[in-house]
Order: structure tokens, then sequence, then C-alpha cells
């Protein structure tokens, strides 16, 4: 059985230096759906009919020499792409060359939806060439960066950060780039960046899926789908959990849920930690293997929902990567 975690906090790394060697990188598209339309363009210059392709997700790899067993699939959050992975604000490495260096391979996604993954804009055209009404338009949301402040807990309120934030303030502009608008709620349900993760996880025989935050469920919808190529599910402060009654189908996946600091001092996400506490425990109940790792319990203080960019990013990942080295194992057959 595994709890939530009380230890000495690790040593903060040095940052990796000097020639990063890789065996082999790209990048593909998965899974999709052909949308026939009217309404694909609104200027006579191209044929408003025809045929795209929606709903895929793309996929960058890179593969170190001497790769370990599994690699780490790293899913973005709410309103953001991979960037999340990559290059933090303020320039310094991120969890995407972190895991590189390593040793894992890294396949870093943009939802589908978003970023280099396509969105219909069909149903918009059809509202303004009048061939449908206002109320089929799609909700769209982007975060504003004073809603995104608390939302990412830099501080109490815009822009006033906590004495001891580790996001690099000084560098939020760069964070705010990287935010892109988020087409959530016009995408089919289930979402297909579900079932797009599981058929990567079967095309790779076996990675880690790393979600954070809006994507924190999805590893978990994916295994309730098909536990196939799943070795491991890391949960960065997820959205949500699975409710205590769903975790069967996890029993056979080694889960790490994984949450930062000043939790307690936001009503959106004290729930949220108390609800993934809950799922542990059922799935520990159950005979699965899961731990909540709760950051400020391991004396490591002012972690925010953007960890994988906070100051002290490398040494939460190596906490990850400690626990994947330990638990990460084969996936069950699907089914």
């Amino acid at each position: 059985m595994f709890h939530t975690a009380h230890a000495a906090p690790a040593q903060a790394p040095k940052t990796p230096t000097g020639p990063l060697t890789l065996s082999a990188q790209g990048s593909f598209f998965i899974g999709g759906r052909d949308v026939t339309s009217d309404t694909l363009s609104l200027t006579p210059k191209y044929d408003a009919h025809g045929t795209v392709t929606v709903d895929q997700m793309y996929v960058r790899y890179q593969i170190p020499q001497r790769a370990k067993r599994y690699p780490i699939t790293l899913i973005h959050g709410c309103c953001l792409t991979g960037m999340t992975w990559e290059t933090t604000p303020d320039g310094r490495m991120g969890w995407e060359e972190y895991f590189l260096r390593k040793g894992y391979a890294t396949y870093v996604i943009d939802q589908s939806g978003r970023g280099r993954s396509a969105t219909d804009i069909s149903a918009i055209n059809a509202v303004k060439l009048g061939k449908a009404p206002p109320s089929t338009l799609p909700d769209l949301f982007a975060a504003g960066h004073e809603a995104a402040w608390a939302i990412f807990r830099f501080g109490p309120r815009y822009p006033e950060a906590f004495k001891d934030t580790q996001f690099p303030v000084q560098a939020q502009a760069g964070l705010w780039q990287q935010m892109v608008p988020d087409w959530l709620a016009s995408l089919p349900t289930p979402n297909p960046t579900v079932a797009n993760l599981s058929k990567l996880a079967i095309k790779l025989g076996g990675t880690v899926l790393l979600s954070h935050s809006q994507s924190g469920i999805y590893p978990f919808q994916t295994a309730a789908m098909n536990t196939q190529g799943i070795a491991a599910i890391v949960s960065v402060e997820p959205g949500e959990c699975p409710k205590p009654g769903d975790v069967q189908p996890l029993t056979g996946i080694p889960v790490l849920v994984v949450f930062g600091d000043h939790i307690e001092e936001f009503p959106r996400w004290a729930p949220r930690l108390k609800a993934c506490h809950a799922f542990i425990d059922a799935l520990n109940a159950a005979g699965g293997k899961g731990q909540l790792m709760s950051l400020p319990a391991l004396g490591i203080h002012g972690n925010s929902h953007m960890m994988m960019q906070d100051k002290n990013n490398l040494q939460v990942a190596d906490l990850i990567l400690d626990w994947i080295a330990r638990n990460a194992r084969a996936p069950r057959r699907g089914r």
C-alpha cells in the first residue's frame, strides 16, 4: 500500500550540461476523423465545400541513446499546448529535456483541438454565413492573466505573489505567451484526446502517461477504455481524480498523484486534493498501487500549479522519476 509521502526533501539537482545525444526524433499524428462541410471557407479564393480531418492528436517524440524501458508521454492542461514541458518562461530546462537527459524517451502531445492538432471551424463559419443560428456556435474559453494567476496559485490575487512562490513571476510574460484558446467544450464526448492516448500507448507498447490539470483525468479515462500499453500513470495536480467507485480498471496500474503548495488557501483546489486522497485510499483498498505525493509534506514549499516550470522544477522531476523507476511495470493485456 502507498499513502501520502513523508520524507526529507530531495537535494536540488544541478542543471545537466553538455551535449544531448538522441537516437531518433520526429513527429506524427494519431487518430482523427473526416468531416465534410459546406462552410469551410468565407473567402471566394477557396471552395467552401470539402472534407477536412479533425480530432487528431499531434505527437512529437525524442529518443535518447540507450533509452530506458518505458517512454514518458507528456499531456498538457487547459489553455496550453505541449510547450508546457519545454523551456521554462525564464529560459531554464523543462521536464521534456530533463527526462531525456535522464534516459527516458519523451512523447509530447498537443491535445485534440489545440496547438498543432486541428480544430473544426465549420460551425463558426456556418453562423457567419447565416446557415445556422448563433446558439450553435462552439463554446470557447481563454484564461485571462488575472484569473490564471489564482488558478495557477502564484499568489492570492493578481499580481500579488506568495513570498515563497517557486514560480518565476519576473518572467510571467513568457507564460502568458504560451496560452491559447481552449476548445474543450466544443469537442465530442468522450474527448478524442482520451481515445488517441489509448492508441498511442498501444502503438508504443508501453508508456507512462504523465498528465497535468485539465488533462489529469485523461489517463484514468484512457485506462477505463483500455489498459493496454499503460505502464504507469502520473497525474500532476489533476482537475479531478476518479471517484472511489471507479478504481477497478486501475488496480493493475501504478498511480502517482502530485500536489504542490498553498492548496488549502483556494476553494478551487482544496476539494480536489481531498477527492484525490479518497481516490488513492480506495485504489489501495481495492488492491491497487497508488500514492499521493504532497510536496509540502516532503518539506518542499512554494510550488505552484505550474510546478514543471517552477524554479525547483528539476527537484520535483527527480521525485517523479524516482517513483517511475521503482513502480512502472509491464502493462497488463488490455481489454
